[in-house]
């Protein structure tokens, strides 16, 4: 209710509406899955990758913050990895 007192006190009111009218009747491909590969899969792929390397360098390191460190450095390449794999994907794509 706010937001409509808002926008009807604002001089851009129509440019905002008409703009909006164009993006939903938009007939361009939609962007969702790339959006989910570039942003949250690696957030994803990071935490686990955290999570699995925590246990298993429990039982290997005995130093708590060298085991921290290392599951937080691998994890962080696996991230890395996982982004460098994705981009050549999509060069690889482009080219064909």
């Amino acid at each position: 209710m706010a937001k409509q007192k808002f926008c009807q006190n604002c001089s851009q009111e129509n440019r905002c509406r008409e703009l909006y009218r164009r993006l939903g009747d938009s007939k361009s491909p939609s962007i969702v899955l790339k959006v989910i590969v570039a942003f949250l899969l690696p957030i994803v792929v990071f935490i686990g990758a955290l999570a699995i390397l925590q246990k298993i360098l429990e039982n290997a390191v005995t130093s708590r913050p060298l085991q921290t460190a290392l599951s937080f450095l691998l994890a962080l390449s696996a991230a890395f990895g996982l982004i460098l794999i994705t981009k050549a994907i999509r060069q690889s794509r482009k080219r064909q």
